[in-house]
């Protein structure tokens, strides 16, 4: 069945990628973006473009009223929403200690608080509706093998998921889906290290740099170079359209993407069976399936 769809971060990267895929399987899709009349003028008439189902809607997911605003519109227009993707993001770049209290803050803003807007704003339409799928667009960083220099943003994506773990039990007794999508390391295809935030205290970072030299982009570059070379961060994309293609109820509760096979899977793994064990052992495992 087809459905209504909002894609935050919508603009590049996953999201723009996800958006599309979405659109070509027949779902209706509101590809989250800001500045629809400055910055991503050009994003939202290209999106808008490609069928009748593609719709560009201005989504600041820092803005509570933004985020109110976006849902009301494509309720208006749209008369429910089925699926929520919690794509938008940002990544950092630079030792931990540089990065400023307050860009840490602003750094878990966009990476988690954006999603917890989103829910407060959808989550009772989903719960009106009996029915609707929270897609979480995570990182084997979480997990799996982290260099150094992305302190901020990988305690960001390990938030995320905490509070995504968290919210599926909640959830499930309202007839509300969710998976969690675990992209890996894609070092290519998108616009992710080119974008990073870096710290703004750079008297720290130059202790660092005088430290470590060049051996940090080293790092970055051999990890790089663990994925293979047809690695096609296309594959997120096509992925969340499968699952929001399957049946509620039959969605796998985490799914991987990680061409480089960095190791998170195996301990995301071992992390959901304790989770599953621990909620049937108490004797309320109906909390692991949406009703």
């Amino acid at each position: 069945m087809m459905g209504v769809v909002i894609v935050t971060g919508a603009s590049s990267g996953f999201g723009a990628m996800t958006a599309q895929a979405l659109v070509e399987a027949g779902h209706t899709v509101y590809a989250g973006m800001r500045g629809l009349s400055g910055r991503n003028v050009t994003s939202a008439a290209d999106f808008e473009k490609l069928a009748q189902g593609a719709r560009a809607v201005e989504l600041d997911v820092s803005s509570q009223e933004s985020v109110d605003a976006a849902v009301a519109r494509v309720m208006s227009e749209a008369g429910r929403v089925d699926v929520v993707v919690h794509n938008a993001g940002h990544m950092t770049l630079g030792p931990a200690e540089a990065f400023t209290v307050e860009q840490v803050a602003s750094i878990y803003d966009t990476n988690v608080l954006s999603t917890h807007r989103l829910n407060r704003a959808v989550l009772p339409v989903f719960r009106g509706q009996r029915d609707g799928l929270l897609v979480w667009v995570g990182s084997t960083s979480a997990r799996g093998g982290t260099p150094p220099y992305l302190g901020p943003y990988f305690a960001a994506k390990a938030a995320e998921d905490a509070l995504a773990v968290s919210i599926a039990a909640e959830v499930s007794r309202f007839g509300i889906d969710s998976v969690i999508v675990v992209p890996g390391s894609f070092t290519s295809g998108t616009n992710h290290y080119a974008h990073a935030g870096t710290p703004d205290d750079a008297e720290v970072a130059g202790v660092y740099e005088a430290e470590y030299g060049e051996d940090v982009q080293k790092l970055l570059a051999r990890q790089a170079q663990e994925s293979p070379a047809d690695a096609d961060p296309g594959e997120v994309a096509r992925e969340i359209v499968r699952v929001v293609g399957l049946p509620k109820g039959q969605r796998p509760f985490r799914l991987y993407v990680d061409p480089a096979q960095d190791g998170a899977e195996e301990i995301f793994r071992i992390g959901d069976r304790v989770r599953r064990d621990f909620y049937r052992n108490l004797g309320f495992g109906d909390l692991l399936k949406p009703v």
